[in-house]
């Protein structure tokens, strides 16, 4: 920045401060343009300086905005326009009732088009023809009842792995480190899922790396409400196409591999690494990609089949291991629930001792481990806001208030699920809730018939991959409490204050001593 720049930002920012102390005296919005009200702001910037200065996460500063201004608020963050609703009802009207109308994506930053190739994502692309094919085609080749099936190997196989790696962790390091052993083993299943490949260990984590990295690098930064700010910020985007290609140079390898085994089941194509192909022709999720050709986009090229394969893994993986980790918190500081759930599971699934796979019928037949990552879910979902959604049309209305198009409307979704009105002590957790009787087991949680909690979304934008997400949650933690006891580390009691990182994760990572359970106690109440 030169001495130009900054006589000009130094400027600008004097103006801005003289005409704060005008318009303070202001309550709400502008007067007479029909948008909900919201706190008022500063020429040219709005609202963007108020919540950047106030150095902490977004939905904290929505939580405080919401007291004051109600459950649908208007902020000006330069030149976007952010419409933040948080009531059920508004969020049921809004995503369920008018779901067509609220159902597009708003405009992206450069580096988020960099990113989904120009939205030619199923969760980035504009509601319509594209949108249809890409999500289309994602439930049919991996959320279909029948792949889902199909994939039940891969899950044996992956879980077995898991179980190994936290019997190692704990015998090297005297605990199991939860969220990084839980990240590695989703996103080992969805990579067997999208490639038909057992990826070796090292390039999982590679993977792991270099998408966590693509998903912090797509969190909104300054000059995408200010571009005119971009000249002073070249650095992000040099940054940020750095990162596309190690992606590229990171999955590439194996969409060409699955290329060739697709063409010949007999070939193996050479890379740095060693890989297995263990699905035949037409199972893996990326060889259903290699002939699309969704209307108005035509053939697919190899960054559209890198970014729709990064799609699956990088929003399976952290979601699932979150609700993981916070799940295991809670059973770790509350070990009257974690007997209860390793009674349940033993009942219905069999005991360690007899070496029976826990499998998909018997997870849907144990109520209790359902309540308790429902609790989970309710308690700590795994992001504060479902994506950004935008109306399909010029103008819309919401709540009594205008909504225009070029707007960015956001859906405070953590609020339904602390909301004291609808649940009783809601910072509680409380897995007992969710049973029949209480007061939320008919609960429905893709929000169809009413908002009460909405982990996956709701409406024609609901996460489709939720019940798989949901699966491998429930297969993974009633195996870890059927192998283990799990209690606090050695000196480290569990802390439960949460920070951000793409998802709402615990600020001190979960570090739990796991015991091997010898004999199969089955005589705590169910």
């Amino acid at each position: 920045m030169d001495a130009s720049d900054l006589l000009f930002l130094v400027g600008a920012a004097l103006l801005a401060a003289l005409w704060w102390r005008r318009c303070c005296s202001r309550a709400g919005g502008d007067a007479g343009d029909g948008l909900p009200p919201g706190p008022p702001g500063w020429p040219v910037v709005g609202n963007l300086f108020q919540v950047v200065l106030e150095r902490r996460p977004f939905m904290y500063v929505v939580r405080d905005l919401r007291a004051r201004y109600g459950p649908i608020f208007t902020l000006r963050m330069g030149q976007r326009t952010l419409v933040v609703v948080s009531s059920a009802e508004l969020i049921h009207d809004a995503l369920v009732r008018k779901g067509p109308l609220f159902a597009s994506r708003p405009a992206d930053s450069p580096t988020r088009l960099l990113f989904s190739v120009g939205k030619c994502t199923v969760n980035s692309a504009p509601y319509g023809p594209l949108w249809r094919a890409l999500r289309r085609n994602f439930v049919a080749e991996i959320v279909s009842p029948a792949r889902v099936r199909s994939f039940g190997w891969i899950r044996d196989w992956a879980i077995a792995a898991h179980l190994a790696r936290l019997r190692e962790q704990q015998s090297r390091l005297g605990a199991a480190q939860v969220m990084g052993a839980c990240r590695l083993t989703v996103c080992s299943i969805l990579a067997c899922i999208c490639f038909g490949a057992r990826v070796p260990e090292p390039h999982v984590r590679e993977i792991e790396e270099v998408l966590k990295d693509v998903m912090m690098m797509t969190t909104p930064k300054l000059p995408d409400f200010l571009p005119v700010l971009t000249p002073l910020f070249r650095g992000q985007l040099t940054a940020a196409r750095a990162l596309r290609r190690r992606q590229l140079d990171c999955l590439l390898p194996l969409v060409r591999a699955r290329r060739a085994f697709v063409g010949d089941e007999n070939r193996q194509t050479e890379t740095n690494w060693e890989m297995e192909m263990v699905s035949p022709a037409g199972d893996a999720y990326v060889d259903s990609l290699f002939g699309l050709e969704p209307a108005g986009r035509g053939r697919l090229g190899e960054e559209e089949l890198v970014t729709l394969c990064s799609e699956v893994m990088s929003a399976g993986t952290d979601t699932s291991a979150t609700a993981l980790e916070w799940a295991l918190l809670h059973l770790v500081l509350d070990p009257a629930a974690q007997e209860r759930l390793h009674a349940e599971v033993v009942a219905k699934a069999g005991p360690k001792s007899k070496g029976g796979k826990i499998t998909e019928a018997h997870v849907e037949d144990m109520p209790y481990l359902q309540a308790v990552v429902k609790e989970t879910l309710r308690r700590h979902p795994p992001s504060h806001f479902v994506l950004s959604h935008a109306v399909s049309k010029d103008e819309a209305e919401l709540g009594g208030y205008r909504i225009p198009a070029n707007a960015s409307v956001e859906f405070y979704t953590a609020w339904v699920a602390e909301d004291p009105s609808v649940w009783t002590e809601p910072g509680e957790w409380r897995p007992e809730r969710f049973l029949e009787g209480g007061e939320g087991w008919d609960t429905d949680v893709t929000g169809t018939r009413g908002v009460r909690m909405m982990p996956f979304g709701a409406g024609r934008r609901i996460c489709p991959a939720a019940t798989l997400g949901m699966l491998h949650v429930h297969l993974m933690l009633a195996n870890m409490v059927r192998e283990f006891r799990w209690t606090p580390a050695p000196g480290d009691q569990p802390d439960p204050t949460e920070t951000f990182a793409f998802t709402v994760v615990m600020k001190n990572p979960l570090r739990a001593a796991i015991i091997e359970r010898e004999h199969d106690n089955c005589t705590t109440a169910i």
